[in-house]
């Protein structure tokens, strides 16, 4: 039986309700999709959630010498040129303008941010050297670094100690980069100075010191001092807010009394006093970078395959007569050698020596790590990437990054008096349960990122690390700089008001 057809007017005027809630559900949905996804509504999302760093596909270059060829070859030319508003002479009336432009600034982000001064990224103003200061000392060192006749007076050899020591190149091409090809958001460049919270002075004073002859290094060190303190930004804060790359004890030695204020990275805070100067360094001004790594990262394939390997308990390759703190090197060498399933080998940190420790830290479960010519040495960081559990004997020892990392979940730490008293080490590590060093070792898989410079430079790296570690630094930077021109501006007017006073009873002796 044939369905009664229903006229055509009835049919249209039904549908009508239908396509008229059909259109307007479409059109609901459609403004719901577009604020949920607008950009407004996800930086607002943004800001009060945080966003965890999404990692790169592209391997990052952790070799420095790799990473140099690259830079100099395709982006040292490259670079655009940026204004720079540094001036060549530097008079009052420059320092007086910056120090006005600071303050308008400052107080648009104090208004404007809730978070300041603790907000994040921390704007950097990179100062644009002149290239015998930046670009011609990375020259010479990829011209000359195959000669590995180059040593030390203890016999190092010159290129490598550079390599450790280059923290000044990874942080300088980080912040270089365009910023389309740079991951780290914690820190920016900007371009004017008032605009800054701190300074980096790009000086690469490790390379000097060692490639340049004494006299040629000391006169290169006075002009990169001159040049730096003529600038309108160290006059304003007398140095306190900018950055110096000081990371070998022996750089930058003949003139550091006249950057005191200025932050140094360094490799530690030489509590001796056989490097730094009394007040010239200290924990709330200055940061304590890591060394570069002078082995490969044992990643979490190698660490899986060396774990049935790791057959010696203790390991320790290098020099065993040091100066200061590192004397206690020899005694606890004369106490280990020979033990049972220890391993003691004098070396150098030739290519040779490179090759031998790291083959014997990826074969032991625990690495010896004693001070050396200061309370720091580079064979702590070889330890944590190989996956060697480090033994730390130095007391005065300051580690990079202590803020933020907890050593304790990945090293074993002895003091010097326990140290030197006969089988107390090997007793120590013995009594370590299986399963307190499968969680040690566990950590040091988690922590090896830390240390491991590269460019770019990753989340979470060592870069990423110190612009974290600076930033809780703002707040002290700006204060002391604010005592210092508030003492100063009082003292000058004190002293004008001397002055003149002097001047007018010398014009009327009389009186």
């Amino acid at each position: 039986m044939r369905a009664k057809q229903m006229p055509s007017s009835i049919l249209t005027r039904s549908k009508s309700p239908v396509i008229l809630l059909f259109a307007v559900t479409i059109l609901a949905l459609s403004f719901f999709f577009f604020f949920l996804f607008s950009p407004s509504s996800t930086t607002t999302t943004t800001a009060a959630v945080a966003v965890p760093y999404r990692y790169p596909s592209v391997r990052p270059e952790t070799s420095f010498v790799a990473s140099l060829e690259h830079f100099l070859a395709h982006k040292a030319p490259k670079i655009p040129a940026s204004s720079d508003d540094t001036v060549g002479s530097v008079i009052d009336h420059d320092v007086r303008r910056l120090d006005e432009r600071k303050f308008v600034k400052e107080m648009e982000w104090l208004r404007g941010d809730p978070y300041y001064p603790m907000s994040m990224p921390v704007r950097v103003y990179v100062y644009e050297m002149p290239s015998k200061f930046t670009y011609d000392l990375l020259w010479l060192f990829w011209n000359t670094y195959r000669e590995t006749s180059n040593l030390t007076s203890n016999g190092s050899p010159v290129h490598r100690l550079i390599e450790q020591h280059s923290i000044d190149y990874w942080l300088w091409a980080d912040l270089i980069a365009p910023e389309s090809e740079r991951l780290l958001k914690n820190v920016v460049r900007v371009v004017k100075q008032e605009e800054a919270d701190l300074f980096y002075v790009p000086f690469f004073t490790t390379i000097s010191f060692f490639l340049l002859e004494k006299q040629q290094c000391k006169a290169l060190y006075r002009e990169a001092l001159k040049w730096v303190t003529d600038q309108p930004a160290w006059k304003r804060s007398e140095g306190r807010d900018h950055i110096f790359p000081i990371h070998h004890p022996w750089s930058f030695k003949s003139v550091r009394r006249y950057v005191k204020n200025a932050i140094w990275l360094l490799p530690d805070m030489d509590s001796t006093g056989n490097w730094y100067k009394p007040g010239q360094v200290s924990l709330e001004k200055d940061l304590i970078l890591p060394y570069v790594p002078n082995v490969d990262l044992c990643d979490a394939k190698c660490l899986l395959e060396s774990e049935s390997k790791r057959t010696a308990l203790l390991f320790f390759r290098g020099r065993l007569k040091r100066n200061a703190g590192g004397k206690i090197r020899a005694k606890i060498g004369a106490e280990l050698t020979g033990a049972k399933d220890v391993v003691i080998e004098e070396g150098t940190a030739g290519e040779g020596g490179k090759a031998a420790a790291q083959k014997g830290m990826r074969r032991s479960i625990f690495c010896l790590s004693p001070a050396g010519d200061t309370p720091s040495s580079a064979r702590l960081f070889d330890a944590i990437v190989s996956g060697c559990i480090p033994v730390i004997i130095s007391d005065e020892l300051e580690l990079p990054f202590e803020g933020i990392l907890d050593y304790r979940k990945m090293a074993v730490f002895i003091s010097s008096t326990d140290a030197v008293q006969p089988g107390w080490i090997l007793r120590y590590l013995t009594s370590i349960s299986s399963t307190q060093i499968r969680e040690m070792r566990r950590n040091l898989a988690e922590y090896s990122r830390h240390f491991v410079y590269s460019n770019p430079a990753q989340p979470l790296g060592p870069e990423d690390l110190v612009w974290r570690m600076m930033a809780g630094k703002l707040v002290n930077i700006k204060l002391h700089t604010r005592r210092s021109q508030r003492v100063v501006k009082e003292s000058r007017s004190v002293c004008t008001c001397d002055c003149r006073r002097s001047n007018s009873t010398h014009s009327n002796p009389i009186n």
